[in-house]
């Protein structure tokens, strides 16, 4: 049996035909740029919905693949940008499909919600299930607005592992091709019981904040021109999106935190996200370093 050939490098985006899909390949124009790499759009006939065994049906899901990918192609040529768009139709479920294809991607887009999952502030099943899953980093794009993310920021989730190193690179990267400031974001728990006083939560965050300035020296060498701050907030991530839900474009955080990746993806991170059209980026474990 011959071994099939390794597609070449590129930006993977999930294609379905909902205005979510166009905006994730908005979005990953710039990534597939700076990357000098072609920007594949990939479109997946499930075959549980569309018969092969009836003509007719078989045509009009081809005809719907087609239709969708044309609109996506078209989006993307209209920006101007220097970009090579790859187009594929595959015959397989969806989350299969892409599953399959961020093996050989340097990144892959989808938006957070498809034609199944139009309720605003929602995550479709197959955005959740590449970002617990995928091999490659995975970005869940909430809508696309170039104007408006000129003033945003972009946020780095980071602790004590060494994987944090890596997403504290790819956050540094997201931010420096968007030219934007990036946050970098530490949690902590109280372990006392004076938690409610405000004094010790200051307290509390002016130790994290101090011990992740000392941590952040280093990449703001490397990158001078990035405008990096570190940031500490008392108890969750999501606390923090909350209250600055309008001022973030972008989180970046590790795949090894699995749980945190299912709050921001799942019902927990709707409420702090749903409002600021945040995406968020997920980094896969093989890609940190």
């Amino acid at each position: 049996m011959r071994d099939l050939p390794i597609p070449s490098p590129a930006v993977v985006v999930g294609i379905d035909g909902s205005r979510n899909a166009v905006d994730a390949a908005l979005w990953a124009v710039d990534e597939a740029v700076t990357r000098d790499i072609p920007l594949r759009l990939v479109y997946a006939i499930d075959p549980d919905t569309a018969s092969s065994r009836d003509p007719e049906d078989a045509a009009r899901a081809l005809a719907t693949a087609e239709l969708a990918v044309r609109d996506a192609f078209t989006a993307v040529e209209s920006t101007g940008k220097p970009v090579k768009i790859e187009v594929e139709i595959l015959q397989d479920r969806p989350t299969r499909a892409l599953l399959q294809a961020a093996r050989s991607a340097d990144l892959l887009c989808v938006g957070s919600m498809g034609l199944r999952h139009s309720t605003r502030g929602t995550v479709g099943s197959t955005a959740a299930a590449l970002a617990s899953s995928a091999h490659s980093p995975v970005a869940i794009v909430r809508g696309h607005d170039p104007l408006r993310a000129k003033q945003q920021w972009v946020v780095a989730e980071v602790d004590e592992s060494a994987a944090s190193e890596g997403v504290l690179r790819h956050a540094l990267e997201e931010a420096q091709l968007r030219r934007v400031p990036l946050r970098v974001l530490t949690t902590w728990q109280s372990r006392f019981t004076d938690i409610h006083d405000g004094h010790a939560v200051a307290d509390g965050n002016r130790l994290a904040k101090a011990q992740l300035d000392r941590r952040l020296a280093q990449w703001k060498k490397r990158y001078p021109d990035i405008d990096v701050r570190a940031v500490a907030a008392h108890c969750s991530t999501l606390n923090f999106l909350t209250k600055n839900a309008g001022s973030i474009q972008l989180l970046v955080v590790g795949h090894e935190r699995a749980r945190g990746v299912t709050a921001l993806v799942g019902p927990p991170g709707y409420a702090a996200l749903q409002n600021a059209d945040c995406s968020v980026l997920i980094c896969a474990s093989r890609n940190v370093l």
